[in-house]
């Protein structure tokens, strides 16, 4: 089994920034820092937490000043890129509210290095006109990365982040951001402003459908974030939104062929899906072919997520054929838990197939192997 991203945080990592903040600050004591992080607790930390017990332990071992104590992370930003740095936005973000200017500074230059997504979302929360009027300003700015924080700071619904519930209610101060970077230079920067219309699409279906009908046209790289943000929209078959994108319902379809196996199978573990439909006779039509999962949460709801498997145009009378593997195993996003999971093969958003496949816990599958 993969080792858990929130490993990298051990004592070898630590003692190795340590160093690097120790030349910045010649007073800082390694030994406290490290001992503060890996104190009572540590081993059950999931990573945002481990996050925030280093920017705690570095608050405590730092200057006292805050201005001071950012300063010293500044200097050695540079040193200190990538995923595992987080906790330098992190540190703005707990103790940085206060001191609006000076936060805003180190964010700026912290973002181009890490990401500051989810500290600027306190700053919004506490302002949201004077942060979204700072957003706007680094929309303009000339690093895509800070570009970027422009719009994925402001996400309603970012993932990991906490809601911003004034802007899921009212997402009009974000729109003129993403107008201005709909078109950037970087796709990096128009991702982001087609995550932030899928989010806005789940509380404002009709605003994000107006959106993606006025930029439809406006360019390839444009079109692209339309159907990238739609995302949502189509996998809850939206029928504006499908029809946007050329797929009507088509009701003569039918699976000649939909088996799933095994029929129990153990948490890790892959089923098999096969699937063959017959396309009606006439002209050729767009089929949009997804798998719909029902998973169990841990209360024993349900939930049910789609996943594309195809998307193209064919010819009236066609035999469309497919197939591949599931997998069950745990992701950092998804937890799976014993019980029947309901697997359905979706065409043009209509369920024409469906199977269960019993979950179990890891052995207790029957011999013979994955659930045989």
């Amino acid at each position: 089994m993969a080792e858990p991203l929130k490993a990298m945080y051990n004592e070898g990592f630590l003692r190795e920034f340590a160093e690097k903040v120790r030349g910045a600050y010649g007073a800082f004591d390694s030994e406290r820092f490290v001992r503060i992080v890996l104190g009572e607790g540590w081993e059950e930390l999931e990573l945002k937490q481990r996050m925030r017990r280093i920017s705690e332990s570095l608050r405590e071992t730092l200057p006292a000043g805050y201005e001071e104590a950012i300063g010293v992370l500044e200097a050695i930003a540079d040193e200190c890129r990538g995923f595992a740095y987080l906790f330098f936005p992190d540190f703005v973000e707990r103790f940085g509210l206060e001191h609006w200017e000076r936060s805003i500074a180190a964010l700026e230059k912290f973002t181009a290095l890490s990401s500051a997504e989810f500290a600027v979302r306190p700053f919004i929360k506490r302002d949201q006109a004077r942060m979204m009027a700072q957003m706007e300003a680094w929309s303009r700015h000339p690093n895509e990365h800070v570009r970027r924080l422009a719009s994925e700071g402001c996400r309603p619904r970012l993932p990991w982040g906490e809601a911003l519930a004034a802007l899921k209610r009212d997402p009009g101060p974000i729109l003129p951001i993403l107008e201005r970077l709909k078109a950037d230079p970087s796709e990096y920067v128009r991702r982001s402003v087609a995550n932030n219309l899928n989010d806005i699409s789940k509380d404002h279906p009709e605003l994000v459908l107006g959106i993606a009908k006025s930029w439809s046209g406006g360019g390839e790289e444009t079109d692209r974030i339309v159907r990238h943000a739609c995302r949502g929209l189509l996998k809850a078959a939206n029928p504006e939104a499908m029809e946007l994108f050329g797929i009507v319902p088509l009701a003569s379809v039918e699976a000649t062929k939909w088996e799933v196996e095994p029929a129990v199978a153990e948490i890790g573990q892959s089923v098999e899906f096969r699937y063959e439909l017959r396309m009606p006779e006439g002209g050729e039509a767009k089929l949009r072919i997804e798998l719909a999962v029902s998973f169990p949460r841990s209360t024993g709801k349900l939930y049910r997520k789609l996943f594309k498997l195809s998307e193209k145009v064919v010819p009236g009378g066609t035999a469309v054929r497919g197939g591949r593997s599931f997998s069950f195993a745990d992701l950092s996003t998804r937890r799976h838990y014993p019980g029947m999971h309901r697997m359905a093969l979706v065409v043009n958003g209509r369920e024409i197939a469906a199977s269960d496949v019993e979950l179990v816990e890891a052995g207790a599958a029957a011999p013979g192997g994955r659930g045989a």
